[in-house]
């Protein structure tokens, strides 16, 4: 690069990808602070697949780090990885040229060994985020259980959740159910077969009540039988935030799995911002978010069942008291506006000479 770089941003999606979206695009759009920012492909992923298919923007993207690099920057903030190609090399002399880096993580990298492909396997993220904590001089966390994990490396971790406007999303105003009712979900097509995990208890909602499932993601149907009453739409920023506030019912389902504990409950934060009655998976911070919602989180298929059932037989008054309460917890404690201070505290935003700690610790 010809020109210094005093602040960058280095993540390995575009805007379109909700990770990159949520714990990088948008606080940037809050700040006056200029950011150079390489987002890899600019793409909503970079699977293998879209690499090969784009050897030249892939080379292109290479070349671009090394030179962010020698660049030097004054401020980094990593955001997961690098390249997707990488084995924690380039994260390591990306965080280490900068005068200060800071690294931010929302998935359980940490325990992402690459399954599911040889490409995965070669370059897996759990290196990568090992590295990247060593030796950044900051490092920020989604949730408590990434936190807990990163501490063991690090001694300056902080916890920054992922967090909405609520102000840009539709805020529902009718709390009497739809005729048939409307149960919702919003996600990536990597995640939407978590639905399975709860596809006996969706089958007996909609055989009781005939209620049907809104899916805005993708539009290839993938999951079987209970596709008979699914509507799919496709996702976009407009269409989240618009299209929530027209259903009845949020459902967030996921595993008990060590991955799945390292989430950050974004769903959940995108129905209490609309102010849509949720039921949701108690796995890793979707317990707090569910407790402070107030709104109930069912283990088994059966509990699932009741769970719906109980929110669709109660009153439109009792769902929208605990739409309400979602909204105001949200807005008060999941916000960016919340959280603002912070983050520009934790990139030291404002400071002339960020100060720094050891470097590529290991303990």
């Amino acid at each position: 690069m010809d020109i210094p770089v005093r602040n960058c941003v280095v993540t390995p999606y575009g805007r379109g990808a909700g990770s990159a979206r949520v714990r990088v695009f948008e606080w940037l759009d809050l700040l006056d602070t200029e950011f150079v920012v390489s987002s890899y492909l600019a793409r909503s992923d970079a699977r293998p697949s879209q690499l090969v298919r784009r050897p030249a923007a892939v080379a292109r993207a290479e070349l671009r780090l090394r030179e962010l690099a020698n660049a030097r920057p004054q401020r980094l903030l990593l955001h997961r990885e690098a390249s997707p190609l990488s084995r924690g090399g380039l994260e390591r002399r990306l965080i280490t040229r900068a005068d200060f880096a800071v690294y931010d993580f929302d998935d359980a990298l940490q325990w992402d060994y690459g399954s599911g492909g040889l490409a995965r396997r070669l370059a897996p993220k759990a290196a990568k985020a090992l590295t990247a904590v060593g030796c950044a001089d900051r490092v920020v966390a989604g949730c408590p259980v990434l936190a807990e994990w990163a501490s063991g490396f690090h001694r300056d971790v902080r916890v920054i959740p992922s967090c909405v406007t609520p102000s840009a999303y539709l805020r529902k105003s009718q709390y009497a159910l739809h005729d048939p009712p409307r149960l919702g979900w919003v996600g990536s097509r990597d995640n939407e077969r978590c639905l399975l995990l709860i596809a006996d208890a969706l089958a007996q909602v909609h055989a009781r009540t005939g209620a049907r499932l809104t899916l805005i993601g993708t539009t290839r149907r993938s999951l079987g039988p209970i596709e008979d009453f699914i509507d799919r739409l496709a996702w976009s920023e407009s269409v989240q935030r618009t299209v929530l506030a027209d259903l009845d019912i949020g459902v967030m389902p996921v595993p008990d799995t060590p991955y799945s504990r390292g989430k950050c409950g974004y769903k959940l934060l995108q129905y209490g911002a609309v102010g849509l009655p949720a039921v949701a998976s108690p796995i890793g911070v979707n317990a707090e978010i569910l407790s402070r919602f107030g709104m109930p989180g069912p283990h088994g298929p059966g509990e699932w069942t009741d769970a719906i059932l109980g929110l669709l037989d109660s009153s439109a008054a009792t769902r929208e008291r605990h739409g309400a309460q979602a909204h105001q917890v949200t807005c008060q404690e999941y916000s960016y506006q919340a959280w603002l201070t912070e983050w520009q505290s934790a990139l030291e935003l404002g400071t002339e000479q960020p100060g720094m700690v050891p470097r590529c610790s290991t303990s």
